[in-house]
């Protein structure tokens, strides 16, 4: 599903971190609530975040639906943040989603809005450039355009810059 929908165009950009670590997992998550319980909140996010997390144990399934999931772990500290969607069922598919298949607990993670490369603004879905089918967790950086320019972003902890007065 493209980010372009227009029920998450206007949904703010997080930053996600383990908790735990406070490890830096992903840098295009999206505030979300689970399919089967809308109670439940979550993030996600469209891109793999391969070099920040790792699969742990088999896949399983809920009692909610027959989607076949797989736990991730932090790779930094071990602790399981969130899991992968490997299979989603047809019911979830056809439901109303944002298209994202990697997800992150509430409870094991924390997150910072991102800002747009004014940084006066927050940094909306809908602001986000397309991705094409082969990008990953593994090609996002901080250096490139599509993220938060060189100059908008410190170097140390990759917080937006204010701009000068």
């Amino acid at each position: 599903m493209s980010t372009s929908n227009a029920n998450f165009k206007n949904k703010c950009v997080t930053q996600v971190n383990c908790i735990f670590c406070e490890s830096l997992l992903c840098t295009r998550g999206m505030k979300a609530v689970l399919l089967a319980d809308t109670e439940i909140e979550l993030f996600s996010t469209d891109i793999p975040p391969n070099r920040t997390v790792d699969f742990v144990a088999s896949c399983y399934s809920t009692e909610s639906c027959k989607c076949k999931l797989r736990d991730i772990a932090c790779l930094k500290c071990g602790n399981v943040v969130g899991y992968h969607v490997v299979a989603p069922c047809k019911p979830c598919l056809l439901s109303c989603n944002n298209g994202h298949f990697w997800m992150f607990n509430s409870e094991a993670v924390s997150t910072l809005n991102r800002l747009d490369v004014t940084g006066l603004n927050l940094l909306l879905w809908g602001d986000l450039p397309e991705l094409d089918d082969s990008e990953n967790e593994e090609s996002e950086s901080p250096l490139e355009e599509e993220c938060i320019r060189d100059e908008d972003i410190c170097r140390v902890c990759f917080s937006p810059l204010r701009p000068e007065l």
